[in-house]
């Protein structure tokens, strides 16, 4: 078979239903045995063949009786350009091909009609490919009322609603006839999927003037009941004799990397799986998560698969000119305009960013180099090191808060990977003091029972530097005695003593299997994760749970890991009911998503870098060359500003997981609410059922990290969406600036608030600086408590924020313990001053009413006695005794405002105020009362809400007592404080007794007016 198409010329036969074909052939004649089974998979039998004068031999003709099934003779003209594109490679040949006959229909609506069969296989028909076949091609007159109804909505140049509606009605009526439930199942999947169709390439044609080979089907996964949970907004497809992919997003802007899948039955359900978790590791950047598979068919390279297949999913993209949509040429869209497609690599697509930038690039696509990050003019991820370093940002800090300086003191580790690895090798690299005691991959076990850290380390390192390295590159002679490298092809592994005892296992010999069982098992320090695979499941699951078929024989489940760590570099190396089992067992771990989430940022960052400055490349300002040095002098920028970023979700899961217990009602409520808002499902996500977190309520326990690190990114997508839609932030290139390298703020910064994402980076700095500070639960828990929007709550919190001058950043540095020791004291303080804030109609003129006045607070209470013992507990932590007496300061201004609005109307100073405020307060003993009605870990919603209420009407008649007396009134009798008193003589102190005490305090205010 040549790229040149034979041509047929058709004349009837001798015989009913049988027509006579001379092909001319662009080549040597073939053979009889190439030509019969091709017209035979068209549904024609081959009755005769005539042979016929070769006198030129470059164009060799002979011809073919052929007969035709009853049902197609009248369609045989369709048959010339069907054989001539399946000879070609431009179609397949299969069950369907009949149709052509059989349905009149042409080669090319069929590939459409083979493209939605393919489709449903990969949603989770569970039908084989040959019985789909079977029942569509025993139905033509449906396949032709769909594909009407198909060419009523899509063709350019014919579009009809009227018609696409009345054969979608038609289409129906031909589905209350069928036979069987099977039939039912597979016409009624069809239907449904070509009317969530949005776009489709199928109109467009190539260069040459000739159709596509693939086909593209843009579709709405929301219109489609029967797909698995989560559903993406949109998935693409793409399908053609030499590919078949599929890319999932999130939302309409979203990125992820394209993998080269070696799963062609289920390819979906892989991906699926992957961009469930991009969706919540997006959480840090603008585009939410993403993910494409492909598999190569028909023999095809994988590099041109890729092609192919990216180009399928351009063809139905729309382009950015001159800050104009561009739609797709030939291409009907049922969407909003869409033109944000970004790609990035992935398994088996490591070194294709180059092809898909050059790809974007002929098209004229407006993202450039930006469609692929990465490749020749992008950040290196490997060598940068980055996905391996934000993990071991969070390996560090679990070290860090069980006293363990990774830096200085050795740490055991047994791991999934091997040097070669861009997350394993550079993972394995990031500390002089591993002791790697054993790691295996898909070709060999390596063991290293007692290794010497630095010679480890030394060998490592000239592994990771050789070019496609093993573990069989190790020198034997730095493997400690008793160890080895081993193939897992063996029929068994040798187990020295060494290796025994360190694996705590007594055999002499083990399968492969078995031994990386007890690997997975050791009792190390640190499991490191930087291969790929699922490798530890739930003890309440099962194999199958773990989707990942190739890993059954050496999984284990979490409740038998006796490691202390575990750092996800890779991806999905958990189920995440092991991860909660292992963290709920004691075990310190995140997710995949927040562990190995600095990659994608990194990406994301070239991206919108490489967006701002085209346009300078555009506009003259700067060359292409000058463009591509300055980006790679960003880098080290760059990658600082990448690690915090993964620095303050670690530490903003750390601290919610330090206070989990009290704040589990907090954290069901946000499950509530992110169930309603956010899309959240709280069986995908393993979240805790209603009566689960009773049980936990019950044993004062809250959510584990796992759990918290879903919270944290659901809560931070919700509120980036939330403040885009109230067209928030009002100045976004204000904002959005800070996310630029400075050098880029200074040179381009006029050009920050033409970038085309420049709202959403604003956004998604503010969602995430705000969740990271105070923790998933404070927004919610605003908006419920004073009514407020998520936009209004945010613009309180920066308010406060301005007001108060929180000094978040000076905890970056401390030690985990007083690190959370501050951030707990100014997350109560945002908290209520927030709520207050709320209260008044003027939010936006806070810092001018309140700024001054709160700074002469500030130092009028630096004094105080209760500011001093706050400071004394927070130097006993470890917090620096300057950053203690200002956050013990801070931590007394919760009735700030309410002070300062005394002050005004009083028309007194506001120190004067406070002195009065503290006056009764002490005689009173209302500090004590206040913190009685602190909530506690057992404490069901409507307690703490409760508590809450009294605590408000504490602070409220407190004041109201401060304005009496500084209005001349006398303050009341002291009944107030003989309950108190009362109160403290208690062992117990019950809630109807505060109540009874705020009752009373109420009254004594009321006095006074």
């Amino acid at each position: 078979m040549t790229n040149q198409r034979p041509e047929l010329t058709m004349e009837p036969g001798d015989r009913p239903n049988s027509v006579r074909c001379t092909i001319t052939w662009p080549g040597a004649l073939p053979r009889l045995a190439e030509v019969v089974p091709l017209f035979d998979q068209l549904g024609v039998s081959v009755a005769d063949h005539i042979p016929l004068d070769r006198t030129d031999p470059m164009t060799p003709r002979d011809a073919y009786v052929l007969e035709l099934p009853a049902s197609g003779s009248g369609n045989a003209d369709a048959l010339p350009s069907a054989f001539a594109a399946a000879w070609t490679g431009d179609t397949e040949v299969d069950g369907l091909s009949p149709l052509i006959l059989t349905a009149g229909v042409s080669w090319r609506e069929v590939a459409v009609i083979r493209a939605a069969c393919r489709y449903l296989r990969q949603a989770g028909l569970q039908f084989s490919p040959a019985y789909i076949d079977e029942t569509v091609r025993a139905c033509p007159a449906f396949v032709c009322a769909l594909l009407t109804a198909f060419h009523a909505r899509f063709d350019p140049e014919h579009t009809c609603p009227s018609r696409a509606r009345d054969a979608a009605a038609h289409v129906d009526e031909l589905l209350a006839g069928t036979a069987t439930l099977d039939q039912d199942r597979i016409l009624r999947g069809l239907r449904d999927v070509f009317a969530a169709v949005l776009r489709t390439n199928f109109y467009q044609q190539e260069g040459d003037g000739r159709s596509k080979r693939h086909v593209t089907l843009k579709i709405d996964s929301s219109g489609l009941e029967f797909l698995p949970l989560p559903r993406p907004a949109v998935e693409t497809f793409v399908s053609a004799p030499t590919v078949e992919g599929l890319h999932l997003r999130g939302a309409r802007v979203a990125r992820g990397g394209i993998r080269a899948s070696d799963r062609p039955e289920d390819f979906r359900t892989e991906v699926l799986g992957l961009m469930k978790a991009q969706l919540v590791k997006n959480a840090v950047i603008v585009p939410a998560g993403a993910k494409g598979a492909f598999v190569a068919r028909g023999g095809a390279d994988v590099r041109d698969a890729y092609a192919t297949f990216v180009g399928g999913l351009l063809d139905v993209t729309d382009n950015l000119v001159d800050g104009e949509i561009v739609p797709p040429a030939r291409c009907v869209s049922y969407d909003r305009p869409d033109p944000y497609l970004v790609v990035a690599a992935d398994k088996g697509t490591a070194t294709f960013s180059d092809l898909a930038n050059a790809i974007a690039a002929e098209r004229g696509f407006w993202l450039g180099d930006a469609f692929a990050s990465g490749g020749s003019s992008g950040y290196d991820h490997k060598g940068m090191g980055i996905t391996a370093r934000g993990a071991w940002t969070a390996v560090t800090r679990h070290f860090d808060e069980i006293g363990i300086d990774v830096r200085t003191e050795p740490v055991l580790v047994a791991g999934v990977g091997d040097m070669s690895g861009d997350v394993f090798g550079n993972g394995m690299l990031r500390s002089r003091q591993l002791r790697l005691i054993g790691a295996f991959d898909h070709r060999h076990i390596f063991l290293d029972p007692d290794p010497d850290p630095e010679i480890s380390f030394r060998e490592r390192a000239r592994l990771a530097a050789l070019p496609g390295s093993t573990w069989a590159d190790y020198d034997p002679a730095l493997i400690s005695a008793g160890g080895g490298v081993f193939p897992r092809g063996a029929k068994s592994v040798p187990l020295s003593q060494p290796v025994q005892a360190r694996l705590q296992v007594d055999a002499d010999e083990l399968p492969p299997a078995e031994v990386i069982r007890a690997l997975l098992r050791a009792p190390v320090d640190l499991l490191w994760n930087g291969g790929i695979g699922t490798y530890v499941k739930a003890s309440t699951e099962s194999h199958a749970d773990a989707g990942d078929r190739a890993g059954d024989p050496v999984r284990v489940d979490a409740d038998s890991l006796r490691c202390a760590v575990i750092g996800e570099g890779g991806n999905l190396g958990l189920t995440q009911r092991a991860r909660i089992e292992f963290a709920r067992r004691g075990g310190r771990c995140n997710t995949d998503f927040i562990d190995n989430a600095a990659g994608v940022d990194t990406s994301d960052r070239e991206v919108n870098l490489k967006i701002l400055l085209d346009g300078a490349v555009a506009d003259g300002e700067i060359g292409r060359d000058e463009r591509n040095r300055l980006l790679r002098s960003l880098e080290d920028e760059v990658a600082a500003a990448v690690l915090t970023d993964t620095a303050r979700q670690v530490r903003a899961i750390s601290v919610s997981l330090a206070q989990a217990p009290f704040l589990l009602d907090r954290h069901a409520r946000l499950i509530h609410n992110l169930e309603e808002q956010a899309g959240l499902d709280r069986s995908v996500e393993h979240l805790p059922t209603e009566a689960d977190i009773e049980r936990r309520r019950s044993r004062g326990e809250g959510l584990t990290r796992p759990e918290l690190a879903v919270l944290l990114a659901y809560s931070k997508n919700l509120v980036r969406a939330e403040l885009l839609a109230a067209g928030q932030p009002e100045d976004p290139a204000r904002v959005a600036a800070g996310y630029f390298p400075r050098d880029v703020r200074d040179r381009f910064g006029h050009r920050i608030a033409r970038h085309p994402l420049v709202r959403e980076i604003a956004a998604t700095m503010l969602a995430n600086d705000l969740i990271d500070r105070v923790g998933p639960g404070f927004l919610y828990r605003l908006e419920e408590r004073t009514g407020a929007a998520t936009p209004a709550a945010a613009r309180a919190f920066a308010a406060v924020q301005q007001v108060f001058d929180l000094p978040w950043a000076s905890a970056d540095a401390l030690a985990p313990a007083a690190e959370q020791a501050v951030l707990r004291e100014l997350q109560a303080v945002a908290e209520h001053t927030a709520e207050a804030l709320l209260y008044r109609e003027d939010v936006a003129g806070a810092y001018r009413r309140y700024r001054a006045p709160v700074g002469e607070l500030a130092a009028y209470s630096a004094g105080s006695s209760r500011a001093r013992a706050r400071r004394d507990r927070l130097v006993t932590a470890g917090v620096p005794e300057e950053l203690s007496a200002r956050v013990a300061v801070l931590a007394g201004l919760t009735h700030a405002l309410d002070l300062v609005d005394a002050a005004v109307e009083l028309g007194e100073p506001v120190t004067t105020i406070a002195a009065r405020h503290d006056a009764l307060g002490e005689r009173f003993d209302l500090p004590w009362l206040s913190d009685q009605l602190e909530p506690a870990p057992a404490d069901a919603y409507w307690t703490q809400a409760a508590k809450a209420a009294l605590r408000e009407e504490v602070v409220e008649q407190w004041v109201r007592l401060t304005r009496a007396s500084v209005a001349g009134l006398h303050p009341p009798p002291d009944r107030v404080r003989a309950l108190v008193d009362q109160l403290r003589a208690q062992a117990t102190v019950e809630f109807a007794m505060l109540v009874v005490a705020v009752r009373e305090l109420r009254r004594a205010a009321a006095a006074r007016d």
